[in-house]
């Protein structure tokens, strides 16, 4: 399959950040070109599919680096929580009482959205039906990371079934659907993970190679009593533990000092920043230009959205860059170009995954088109393009979704959901709920 996309500002996420008028060549699954100016007779001649794009922006696809889409039907129902209270109260309660439907309809719901707001590749960390949802993702051609997450709070027995879930989900999707789906391996969090069961982990993650991704120090409180429980911060202890001697992605670290700043760098951990999330549930601000400055990866990540309670990350984008500004009382805090890479190139980094977040030669072919025919949008030139995204645009301006080189979404109508039924299977399925 050959595709040629012309006539595009073509955002590239490149390392020179390049953005220029022109058009892309997509070959199987990979860019095989990137080009100014227009493609040759014989390219397009050659192509089994031309696309114009009639000015409108090309980009790579965003990355979303934490959520929990089996939580989709919980949007909505429990605002106005601490952490603590919303886990305990609302979230375990329901969950406790989902079956396979309801968490497929979930997902199914949590894809939609992401792709009709541009997101090409997401995290999912969940502790029920993973092998159901990892058809559905290769089924609908997402990219995906899936974990199997572990609360530790239980038997040995149940710890060790746990670990053998994930590591028969690494063994049987790892590497599938054409690449596009990886499993890590994933501990909730150190308040529901008590060391031995974590040292365990190490150990599974050490023997397979698997990626490790939990939850940390998200909020004061539970930094607070793990400082009591342990006599240590979470971060150091996890690095006693040995969790950041496999490649690591950690959610949220609030609430992390200079210290433990410079532990994430030195084992080269990743951060998935939150911040709506983490405003919502008001666990605070994590000191992300801090992180920056150390040269650690910090990528974005939605959080669900019984959480956020949308899983837009354009305006995920917006709000990162602009909570650090305000709080840090510095406008050069964060800046357009760097934002943007939190939600392309960095995300792919945290995720571990080769040729992703750029629009270059050699990468994989997972772009979105933006329609900048908007009033919110205009007026702009090329110097204008990469602000507008982060500070004006919103995943509604998102027309056309490619994921390895095939389209998943075009001219605003997805391909391989039945978007109607859907919708009408969440809402039916909200009644047994709160």
């Amino acid at each position: 399959m050959n595709t040629v996309v012309h006539s595009v500002t073509i955002v590239t996420m490149d390392d020179d950040n390049s953005l220029f008028y022109g058009y892309v060549v997509v070959e199987e699954n990979g860019f095989k070109k990137v080009s100014k100016g227009s493609p040759t007779s014989e390219e397009l001649k050659s192509a089994n599919q031309v696309i114009d794009g009639k000015g409108k922006w090309l980009m790579p696809g965003l990355i979303n680096t934490h959520g929990h889409l089996g939580s989709t039907l919980l949007r909505g129902a429990g605002d106005d929580m601490s952490l603590m209270t919303w886990l305990e109260q609302v979230m375990w309660p329901n969950e406790a009482r989902f079956d396979k439907e309801t968490v497929l309809i979930a997902a199914e719901l949590a894809m939609m959205e992401m792709i009709k707001s541009g997101t090409t590749t997401f995290l999912d960390m969940y502790h029920m039906h993973l092998d159901d949802v990892a058809d559905l993702v290769m089924e609908k051609g997402l990219r995906a990371t899936l974990c199997r997450g572990m609360i530790g709070l239980c038997s040995e027995e149940e710890q060790e079934a746990k670990l053998a879930e994930s590591v028969r989900l690494f063994d049987q999707f790892h590497g599938k659907g054409n690449g596009k789906l990886s499993i890590a391996l994933s501990p909730h969090a150190p308040y529901t993970c008590p060391p031995p069961f974590l040292n365990r982990v190490v150990e599974t993650a050490e023997k397979h190679q698997m990626i490790i991704h939990t939850h940390l120090s998200e909020t004061r409180g539970e930094v607070e009593k793990h400082l009591k429980d342990y006599g240590k911060r979470p971060v150091e202890h996890m690095e006693e533990l040995g969790l950041f001697r496999q490649p690591c992605l950690i959610a949220h670290g609030v609430h992390v000092n200079e210290q433990e700043i410079n532990i994430l760098k030195d084992c080269q951990v990743a951060v998935s920043h939150n911040p709506m999330s983490n405003l919502k549930l008001g666990s605070g601000i994590a000191p992300i230009p801090e992180m920056q400055s150390k040269g650690i990866t910090v990528a974005l990540g939605t959080d669900s959205t019984a959480s956020n309670n949308n899983l837009d990350m354009f305006e995920e984008m917006r709000m990162a860059a602009l909570i650090h500004k305000g709080f840090n009382e510095n406008p050069s805090a964060t800046t357009s170009i760097e934002t943007l890479a939190m939600a392309t190139s960095k995300g792919a980094e945290a995720l571990r995954l080769d040729r992703l977040g750029k629009i270059t030669p050699g990468f994989k072919a997972d772009f979105i088109i933006v329609n900048p025919n908007e009033p919110h949008l205009t007026p702009w030139n090329e110097s204008r393009v990469q602000s507008h995204l982060v500070y004006s645009a919103s995943g509604s301006d998102v027309t056309d979704v490619f994921i390895d080189g095939q389209p998943i979404y075009l001219n605003r109508q997805l391909i391989n959901f039945d978007e109607e039924k859907i919708i009408s299977q969440a809402n039916e399925k909200l009644k047994k709920f709160i």
